[in-house]
């Protein structure tokens, strides 16, 4: 589960339709008065059939009294960075802080250049963005003349101000890897929609932000999740993607009033008291997030079907987590952790003899001392700051934790079994890497089955490690084990 804690806002997304304004503005005033959160925009400012994004947030902006504004998402290309900085700013002070930036790398090229704008390929067109959230920020932050060189963007002096009411938030509308790696970089927030990002990809996508935040020395967290959504979605199922994925911000598509009524007095409510139940359900004193699958995978062979593991018990309102529990279970993700950094260390090995900087001998010494090794890789790691190096962890771990979990909550059952299942499974491709070694020392070219296996393994241990983190964190604090 991801669920990054901010509180569940919803919103509508209008099309800006020259013929039919007073219909969106008609939307946007409901909305407000029904006590949804934000009103949007459409900016495709090539298409000759509406009435350009700004004007019309101006005059929503002006119309309402509560929600907040914003382009979804604003068009880079057509809009210079240094004036969109002005233009946001100028509305937000107007308004008294009730004005986001939705921004996109842009899209439709031949629309843009038709209409003058440069014609960028994918990866101008991230350098570019980039460099525009450097300008708009600048521009919004008090202090002396201001420069910048970029290649496609650049202040050459240019004074700060206005400034805005409040911290505007700079939501990216990103999809692809290296717009995702900027958004957790560098952006206040991820504004995808459900039919370019589907929910079945919102997982991996979510990984990749979480990781370039991290790598930024930024908290996940501090990237807002928001979500474009069509009709159809249930309140059910909004939960779940708020639970699973961290999405906080619901901006539903509508046509009409019905539409807008229906989302904010009935899919709203509903879907805030159950995140606020799910979210009470398991107290925040638990102290440990299960480390989420990103969904990469490395090698085309795959060795179990991971839509057939099964699930523990949802956490239940009234269970009780001990201190010592609450610990066991930070231990088992800090072991795994340690894990997860010595496969990034074989991954390095491997590619160190590739490149012949490495002997292969002693590469595979290197790989044989590490703990995964040693411990046969089972969750008897887990054991080893607990037990203190103790040997034959794999059999404590079956003979005794195990059978405890099981004693205090029958309906694991099925998880510990397949576990242990995956554990002899990553055991095998061990074996495999160690074989691959072997053969690589009499034939050097060989090596390629080495990378080969070391891709499986990552693929099958990181895959475990989120699984057992997912569904054993949680009982583990509340289930008394005895070593």
């Amino acid at each position: 589960m991801t669920d990054y804690g901010h509180p569940v806002e919803f919103g509508v997304f209008l099309a800006p339709t020259a013929e039919r304004f007073d219909s969106a503005l008609r939307l946007a005033q409901a909305a407000d008065v029904l006590g949804l959160d934000f009103v949007s925009i459409q900016d495709h400012p090539y298409n000759a059939t509406h009435l350009d994004t700004w004007t019309s947030l101006a005059v929503i902006a002006a119309s309402t009294t509560n929600v907040r504004v914003f382009p979804n998402v604003a068009n880079l290309p057509l809009r210079p960075p240094a004036m969109l900085a002005r233009a946001v700013a100028s509305l937000d002070a107007i308004t008294g802080g009730r004005v986001e930036l939705g921004l996109g790398a842009g899209a439709f090229w031949d629309a843009i250049g038709a209409m003058g704008g440069p014609v960028r390929t994918p990866g101008e067109s991230v350098k570019a963005l980039d460099e525009a959230i450097a300008v708009i920020r600048a521009l919004w932050t008090p202090g002396r003349t201001t420069r910048i060189a970029g290649e496609h963007y650049s202040l050459g002096g240019a004074r700060p101000g206005p400034f805005p009411a409040h911290d505007v938030g700079i939501w990216l509308g990103a999809y692809k890897k290296r717009m995702l790696q900027l958004t957790g970089r560098a952006a206040d927030g991820w504004l995808p929609s459900s039919s370019y990002a589907p929910p079945e990809q919102l997982g991996a996508m979510n990984a990749i932000i979480d990781d370039a935040a991290r790598e930024a020395g930024r908290e996940p967290g501090d990237v807002k999740r928001l979500y474009n959504i069509s009709p159809g979605f249930t309140a059910e199922q909004l939960t779940e993607l708020a639970l699973e994925h961290g999405i906080s911000g619901f901006i539903l598509m509508v046509d009409t009033d019905d539409e807008v009524r229906a989302f904010a007095e009935e899919v709203a409510p509903a879907v805030r008291e159950m995140v606020r139940k799910e979210r009470d359900a398991l107290p925040k004193a638990l102290g440990v997030t299960p480390t989420p699958d990103d969904g990469q995978r490395l090698s085309a062979e795959t060795l179990w079907d991971e839509a057939a593991r099964p699930r523990g018990p949802k956490p239940e309102k009234d269970a009780v987590y001990t201190a010592a529990g609450r610990a066991h279970s930070r231990q088992l993700v800090g072991v795994h952790d340690h894990l997860r950094e010595e496969l990034t260390k074989i991954r390095q090995v491997v590619r160190q003899v590739a490149d012949g900087i490495t002997d292969i001998g002693d590469a595979r010494d290197e790989i044989n001392a590490m703990t995964m090794r040693q411990n046969n890789w089972t969750m008897g790691a887990y054991c080893e700051t607990y037990c203190r190096l103790v040997t034959l962890h794999h059999t404590l771990e079956d003979r005794s934790l195990y059978p405890q979990l099981r004693a205090g909550d029958a309906r694991l059952g099925p998880v510990l079994d397949r576990l242990s299942e995956e554990h002899l499974v990553i055991h095998d491709v061990l074996e495999r890497l160690d074989a691959a070694l072997v053969n690589t020392v009499a034939e050097p070219k060989r090596i390629t089955e080495v990378a080969q296996a070391v891709d499986l393994l990552t693929d099958t241990l990181l895959s475990h490690l989120s699984y057992e983190e997912r569904e054993l964190v949680e009982p583990m604090a509340r289930i008394p084990y005895h070593y």
